[in-house]
């Protein structure tokens, strides 16, 4: 009897353990949906028809993160979203490959307001050389046509690409650089018709660009943030 009894109970522990671990993950689904809606909202990472926004969140139980209002790990992934220059320069649009941010204890600061903080946030952001290629040639005016590449040697926030090609049928081979400072990126192509095009990239409050890299298939900026402010301001109760 006593046999049997302990039977009952572990089978019991069993099916509400396994219920708990659906009923866990059905609201860490729902919750990683909501959470990549308002950052659509919020940051325009969706503004293209093949953009993509995801954000998942880590640790498990997730309902006791719920309960606490902390979480330890979110990620946050955007890809084929595109910026617009700060001139807001006819066909200066350019497309981002991929931005990733890490983003590490973070407390839900409003639940009315939806809003949040994270104590540290690092990611990258990575531009494509077809992408740069092509931002440049419409940028360059004149039905230019110019090929971007990866060229030897960064500073810090500098990345230094090489850029080749015909403006206005005049053979164009120079070295030029993508500055990544602050949430602006920068784009310096000496001997075009207009050399230089700055982005702002819609960032959470508090984090930055702090270098870049030319590598063998585009450009990679490093991110990192400190006291993150997610969606609304930390003062929304």
């Amino acid at each position: 009897m006593r046999r049997r009894w302990v039977k009952v109970l572990a089978i019991t522990v069993v099916v509400l353990a396994v219920l708990f671990t659906a009923a866990d993950r059905i609201a860490v689904h729902y919750a990683e949906q909501e959470a990549a809606q308002l950052a659509k909202e919020k940051y325009g990472y969706a503004n293209a028809t093949d953009a993509h926004v995801d954000v998942s969140i880590g640790g498990f139980p997730f309902l006791t993160q719920v309960a606490d209002r902390d979480f330890g790990d979110v990620t946050l992934t955007a890809s084929t979203f595109y910026i617009d220059t700060t001139t807001n320069a006819q066909g200066g649009y350019l497309h981002v490959d991929r931005l990733r941010l890490d983003l590490h204890d973070v407390q839900v600061t409003s639940l009315t307001a939806r809003s949040a903080e994270a104590n540290l946030a690092t990611g990258t952001l990575t531009l494509s050389y077809k992408e740069l290629s092509a931002v440049a040639g419409r940028l360059a005016a004149g039905g230019s046509a110019l090929q971007v590449s990866q060229a030897a040697g960064s500073n810090g926030q500098e990345a230094r690409i090489k850029v080749s090609g015909t403006v206005r049928g005049t053979a164009l081979n120079s070295t030029g650089t993508l500055l990544a400072q602050g949430d602006e990126l920068t784009l310096n192509v000496p001997g075009a018709e207009r050399a230089d095009a700055a982005w702002r990239v819609d960032l959470p409050t508090g984090v930055g660009f702090t270098a870049a890299r030319a590598t063998a298939t585009g450009v990679e900026i490093s991110l990192v943030g400190h006291q993150v402010i997610l969606g609304s301001s930390r003062f929304d109760g």
